[in-house]
């Protein structure tokens, strides 16, 4: 357990020895922390448009983009859609790559029988208040290593070579700092709170799924919305639902949505555009077609468990009366 998804994105490319001048194979449709991580370490992210069906990266877009300076790529399993991760895995193997799922947005998720972690060699996961689970703010970070599952733990509190159970669990016991080191480490307290809503979370996603195919159904005859596609054999998070406007009228949408008590967000604006990325490395609209088509007409919708279906009719007719 870590401070933060964006903790355990940091560590895991520490772990990996991705550093100054190396390179990184990420999406640009995530939030911000999952590029930023890998300018901590001095890596360059590199770019690799989105499936316009799913909005997560395309896999075969990924090889064209590896070069002798790539370490890693960073899957982005976007609202809980899990990527086309055995693809993925295949390309990373040929390659000689490391592999480290942003599975921030899905815990609960599936495809073709497989979960977020195992093809990766690090799974970073978020418990963020916005989160199916959640411990207000906290993270975590899976590895099938036991050496990088070592180091991790060490480097997530300051590099010491004992925690506080280990030091004075009997008699005192001094500790060394092997490494270099961070203030990374979950609480007692972050960890107890999300340990009864274990037992709760797959009920809590039938009743998510449950609202996002009444969303479903409500909007498939829309012509000016489009939704994203979940593709067969595929178990979604359902962490977010969006839905996709018409060019130019996202903010007019948001903002008449907003109007009428609605509680809408932007996940996400794609990255590349970002003032900090544009500027250093300059880019500029019509890199990223597919994903600067999602990022700038995609609406996040209110989901969660107790959402009424009175209230998402509210929402639904709302909608339906601004497109």
């Amino acid at each position: 357990g870590v401070t933060s998804c964006t903790a355990a994105l940091h560590l895991s490319l520490v772990v990996a020895g991705v550093g100054s001048d190396d390179e990184v194979i990420t999406t640009p449709m995530s939030f911000i922390a999952t590029t930023n991580t890998i300018e901590y370490v001095g890596a360059r992210p590199v770019f690799v448009d989105i499936e316009p069906g799913t909005g997560n990266i395309d896999a075969a877009k990924i090889e064209e983009a590896i070069t002798e300076k790539t370490k890693a790529i960073i899957p982005v399993h976007l609202y809980g859609q899990l990527c086309d991760m055995k693809r993925i895995r295949d390309i990373a193997d040929k390659h000689n790559l490391s592999i480290i799922e942003d599975a921030a947005h899905a815990t609960e998720a599936e495809r073709d029988g497989y979960r977020a972690g195992f093809y990766g060699d690090f799974s970073c996961f978020s418990f963020y208040a916005t989160k199916n689970l959640t411990s207000g703010e906290g993270g975590a970070i899976i590895t099938k290593n036991e050496e990088s599952a070592g180091l991790l733990k060490k480097m997530r509190l300051h590099g010491m070579s004992k925690n506080a159970i280990e030091r004075y669990e009997k008699k005192y016991e001094h500790y060394d700092m092997e490494m270099l080191g961070w203030k990374y480490n979950m609480t007692n307290i972050q960890a107890a709170m999300m340990l009864h809503q274990l037992e709760k979370l797959e009920r809590r996603l039938q009743k998510r799924e449950k609202l996002c195919r009444r969303y479903e159904e409500a909007f498939s005859e829309l012509s000016d919305v489009r939704l994203l596609t979940i593709l067969p054999g595929v178990k979604s998070a359902r962490h977010l639902f969006t839905i996709l406007v018409a060019p130019g009228r996202r903010d007019e949408i948001m903002h008449g949505l907003q109007e009428k008590g609605i509680g809408v967000a932007v996940n996400f604006r794609p990255i590349h555009l970002m003032k900090y990325y544009a500027g250093k490395y300059g880019y500029k609209i019509g890199n990223f077609p597919n994903a600067e088509d999602v990022g700038m007409r995609t609406i996040t919708l209110p989901l969660y468990p107790n959402l009424t279906y009175e209230e998402q009719d509210y929402v639904i007719q709302t909608v339906r009366d601004l497109v």
